[in-house]
């Protein structure tokens, strides 16, 4: 462990700042202290969960740290391959290196053992992989700062350090395996749970949460399910979830807009419906609801929800007229005008 001046300077290094007292930049300190240049260690304190869900073959990472964008950092995944998580003092490398290796043919365990054994600072990582298989890998190294350790299970690793105590991950695990739901929801119990139990001894900074499909088309984009970070916020926990919430709304709004676009519009109403339920703060979605009951002609049930949408936010009065053109309402000046008259008066 560290202690007093040193253990400070680490958390609040600053490349540029020369610390006149001893005439070492930060750089050199960590070096002195972990036979580790600056430029490989980014000392990314925190707890995360690297997991496979077995039946849909997602794979994802979700984490939690007090340090500014640690979804820049800590998780990577790429859809039928694995997964990664690279903490404490973060080695980037482990996530792309980690995943061309597993891709190659390589097990978690075999393409974390490798990466270890190249590593001179693997004393202070902290790592963990898993593989489509559902193989898993983990490895806290001796320096890592107290609290630090691991759990593996069925189908998942858990993994902190710097915790304010020894139960963080043990209660991350039973978290993971005893809540109901799809991926995001088990890992996100798994994050509560470990700030429930103390989490980081510093406190609270950002999140982030990747999830990639167990069915990939080989384009990156499309293979990514959920991308979410909270990058300085002070309950990340809370606003992550949060933004899962918006996320499920706008994918189902997204379903929405595919059905219409193919023309099967009780299957986009029903998109519509669901992206309202999960995101009611937002009126342009059931605003897009009413301009495909429109569109239709069914005038009579549109109108009540274009009135309470507009109540909620004008302009959306204004870009009506607007959609005409782009054929997502008929060119027919009554109905238009019937729209955007509801609720003026």
């Amino acid at each position: 462990m560290l202690f007093g001046e040193e253990r400070n300077l680490i958390f609040t290094f600053s490349p540029k700042k020369i610390f006149k007292k001893n005439l070492l930049t930060p750089g050199i300190l960590l070096g002195v202290l972990f036979s580790q240049p600056i430029s490989e260690s980014i000392p990314v304190h925190t707890y995360s969960i690297v997991a496979l869900d077995a039946e849909t073959g997602e794979l994802g990472v979700a984490v939690q740290s007090h340090w500014f964008s640690v979804g820049s950092l800590v998780p990577w995944a790429k859809a039928g391959v694995g997964a990664v998580a690279t903490q404490s003092f973060v080695k980037v490398d482990y996530g792309p290196d980690g995943l061309k290796l597993m891709e190659g043919g390589m097990s978690a365990e075999s393409a974390l053992n490798k990466l270890v054994m190249e590593d001179e600072g693997e004393a202070v990582r902290q790592v963990a992989m898993i593989d489509v298989k559902g193989n898993v890998a983990t490895h806290t190294g001796s320096k890592c700062i107290y609290a630090a350790g691991h759990q593996i299970g069925n189908n998942y690793s858990v993994q902190a350090n710097l915790m304010e105590n020894e139960t963080v991950w043990p209660v991350m695990a039973k978290a993971f395996e005893n809540t109901e739901g799809d991926l995001a929801d088990k890992m996100m119990a798994s994050l509560y749970a470990a700030e429930g139990e103390g989490g980081d001894i510093r406190g609270k900074q950002s999140a982030a949460m990747l999830i990639v499909t167990g069915e990939p088309t080989g384009v990156p984009w499309k293979d990514v399910v959920m991308d979410i970070r909270v990058d300085d916020h002070a309950e990340p926990l809370k606003e992550l979830k949060r933004l899962i919430r918006v996320h499920r709304a706008y994918q189902h709004a997204n379903k929405g807009d595919h059905y219409l676009e193919m023309e099967e519009i009780e299957k986009a109403l029903v998109e519509y419906e669901k992206a309202s339920e999960f995101y009611p703060e937002n009126p342009e979605l059931p605003y897009w609801s009413a301009v495909t009951l429109a569109s239709k002609g069914n005038l009579d049930q549109a109108l009540p929800i274009f009135r309470e949408v507009f109540q909620k936010e004008p302009r959306l009065r204004i870009l009506t007229p607007r959609l005409v053109n782009s054929g997502l309402l008929p060119n027919d000046p009554a109905l238009i005008e019937a729209i955007i008259q509801i609720g003026s008066k």
